[in-house]
C-alpha cells in the first residue's frame, strides 16, 4: 500500500467557466489556468502521481504544452490513473475536500463523486468529496481563489 497527498489552488478570474470534478458550476468568476483549472480533479491526479512516486501534474501535463490548453482535467486524470496503472499500481481509494468561501458545493458535491470514480473507474464508495469553507480567512476566505486537498491510496498489482 501507498499513500500520495494532492494540492492545488487557482486564481478566481472574470470570464472563465468554474469547473470542479467536471461539474460546471454558475458563478460569476472561474478558475484561471492552463487547463480547465479544475483544482478537485488537479489534486487527484498530484495524488495519485505522488503515491505512485511517477511525478507530478506538471510533469505529466506541463503547462507550456499547448496541447492541454483549456484541456478537460477529467481527461487528464484518466490518463493519469493509467500511468499508475503502468507503473504496476491500482486505486484502492480517493479522499478530497474542497476550500472555498463561494459558491456552496454541497449540491454538486454527488457528481463530482461520480465524475471521479468514472474517470478512475473505481466504485462510487472509493470516492470522498467533500468542501469546506475557509471562513473568510486568508486569501480564500476574501475570494480571491479556490483550493483543494486530496489523499489517494494505491496498492501494487
Amino acid at each position: 500500500m501507498r499513500v500520495g497527498i494532492g494540492y492545488d489552488v487557482h486564481p478566481l478570474k472574470a470570464g472563465r467557466d468554474l469547473i470542479l470534478g467536471g461539474v460546471p458550476i454558475g458563478h460569476p468568476v472561474g478558475l484561471d489556468g492552463h487547463s480547465d483549472a479544475d483544482v478537485l480533479t488537479h489534486a487527484v491526479i498530484d495524488a495519485l502521481l505522488g503515491a505512485a512516486a511517477i511525478g507530478d501534474i506538471g510533469k505529466l501535463f506541463p503547462s507550456t504544452d499547448s496541447k492541454f490548453k483549456g484541456a478537460s482535467s477529467l481527461g487528464l486524470l484518466s490518463t493519469a490513473a493509467e500511468a499508475v496503472r503502468a507503473a504496476g499500481y491500482r486505486v484502492v481509494n480517493i479522499d478530497t475536500t474542497v476550500i472555498a468561501e463561494e459558491p456552496r458545493l454541497h449540491p454538486h458535491l454527488h457528481q463530482m463523486r461520480d465524475n471521479i470514480a468514472a474517470s478512475l473507474k473505481l466504485g462510487l464508495d472509493r470516492v470522498s468529496v467533500k468542501a469546506t469553507s475557509p471562513e473568510g480567512l486568508g486569501a480564500l476566505g476574501q475570494k480571491a481563489g479556490i483550493a483543494a486537498q486530496a489523499v489517494a491510496l494505491i496498492e501494487e498489482t
